[in-house]
């Protein structure tokens, strides 16, 4: 996975290295001459280079945002979660009472639930009531590392428009001074500097929907998936858990009937005062 995000951040920095060379190329020439003379709407080429730096920077988050996506939507999943046959596989290991082999097991499946019920096979020996708090707090934490990952793209989504809006203002102050300093300003004019401007909000709001859309979708599958893992693993401890409730039990009315059995003993007369 991470030489995946490594692929998406290198071609990301060829296409920023081609970019210019690609850009003073379409500039020299004819036909990139008449596009920009056309009234048609502008090509990406186009608009990346009139977001200027600011567009750059936008440009580099919607690449980092697109290989974080992939990530999480490929890490995110029910399988590399939950591991096929690792609850069955723990379950029938803590009924034959091997609790070392089911701690290799879940060893040998690094995921979300593994490390449930890693947790809660560790404090076995002390009973349910501890396995039970053990894969709570194991849940809590694995489910605030997934959404720490994911929180970038709540970072990008929020910082996206926030440079979109930094790059228009500077491009308007640009615009403006540009136009003052003619001496006969003609208000169409003033148009392109505006135009120019205004494009790295369309690039920032570009990037921020598409990463807020995905922030909310991983975390509603988050939420999901750490209540399923945490049922699951409280149903692989359900045979444990009634065990343990039973031996609590009886030892409960084995205690009750050795005061009534003591009491019944020493009320008996002996032979030699009958």
């Amino acid at each position: 996975m991470r030489r995946l995000v490594i692929f998406l951040l290198l071609a990301m920095a060829a296409v920023f290295a081609s970019c210019p060379e690609a850009l003073a190329q379409g500039k020299a020439g004819p036909v990139a001459e008449a596009a920009e003379n056309a009234t048609s709407a502008p090509s990406i080429r186009e608009i990346i280079r009139a977001g200027g730096a600011v567009g750059y920077v936008i440009v580099a988050l919607s690449f980092t945002m697109v290989a974080l996506i992939v990530e999480h939507a490929m890490r995110i999943r029910r399988g590399p979660l939950m591991p096929p046959g690792l609850a069955e596989q723990v379950h029938s290991l803590i009924e034959e009472q091997k609790f070392q082999h089911a701690e290799k097991a879940c060893d040998q499946n690094p995921s979300f639930l593994a490390t449930v019920l890693r947790a809660g096979v560790s404090e076995v020996p002390f009973g349910y009531a501890s396995v039970e708090k053990a894969m709570e707090d194991s849940s809590q934490e694995q489910s605030a590392r997934l959404f720490r990952r994911i929180d970038y793209l709540s970072v990008i989504g929020t910082i996206a428009p926030m440079l979109g809006l930094l790059g228009t203002v500077w491009g308007m102050i640009l615009a403006f001074v540009e136009f003052e300093s003619k001496a006969n300003p003609q208000v169409s004019e003033l148009a392109p500097g505006i135009y120019k401007a205004l494009i790295t909000t369309l690039m920032g709001l570009g990037v921020a929907v598409p990463a807020l859309f995905a922030f909310a979708v991983f975390r509603n599958r988050i939420e999901d998936l750490a209540a399923e893992a945490s049922l699951l693993a409280e149903g692989v401890f359900a045979d444990f858990k009634r065990a343990a409730a039973t031996r609590s039990l009886n030892r409960r009315r084995a205690a009750q009937r050795r005061p009534a059995t003591s009491e019944g003993q020493g009320g008996e007369p002996s032979p030699g005062e009958a």
